[in-house]
């Protein structure tokens, strides 16, 4: 299974990161679920304080691009084998610094990677 930290998580179940935390739970992954505000999703809880020491295969993104400008550093510093960018969180300028750091750029929906066993 591969530890993944959701960023955009979100308490709102009509958020469709609150549905990616939940399928990914469902389909046996560890979730870190990171967002502005603390809340549950199921048994997970929803942290707003960025730990450097996650150990992390995959972080998947629910914030627009220019929200992800905060991030860049801290998520290449997680060392993550990927980043799936869902809808509507493109964004070359990220996908260039992740590609020089060796990181995998995955532009797409993490609900269907898992849905058809992609994940």
């Amino acid at each position: 299974m591969k530890p993944t930290l959701v960023i955009g998580a979100s308490a709102n179940p009509e958020r469709y990161a609150f549905k990616a935390v939940q399928s990914l739970v469902n389909h046996g992954h560890s979730v870190i679920a990171f967002g502005r505000r603390k809340g549950v999703i199921g048994d997970v809880e929803i942290r707003n304080d960025w730990n450097t020491t996650w150990k992390v295969d995959t972080v998947t993104l629910y914030i627009n691009s220019k929200i992800q400008e905060d991030y860049y550093e801290m998520i290449i510093g997680l060392k993550p084998k990927r980043v799936i960018f869902n809808p509507g969180t493109e964004n070359p300028t990220f996908y260039n610094m992740l590609k020089e750091k060796d990181i995998e750029v995955v532009p797409a929906c993490t609900l269907v990677m898992l849905s058809i066993g992609d994940y």
